[in-house]
């Protein structure tokens, strides 16, 4: 994966944890679970990248 690649993913991460922080502080449990959720994609994707990173 490139470096772009990195980036979004962890840009993605970032924006995930804004979202689910601003639902923490709104009470908006909505925004807290797609907050999680793209943590968890930006996670999933990162556990990709090392497996190609580890392997090439």
């Amino acid at each position: 994966m490139g470096i772009a690649d990195k980036a979004k993913n962890a840009a993605q991460d970032l924006a995930g944890k804004a979202k689910e922080a601003v639902g923490d502080a709104t009470n908006n449990e909505r925004l807290v679970a797609e907050g999680k959720a793209d943590q968890a994609e930006a996670t999933v994707k990162k556990t990709g990248e090392n497996i190609k990173d580890k392997l090439s």
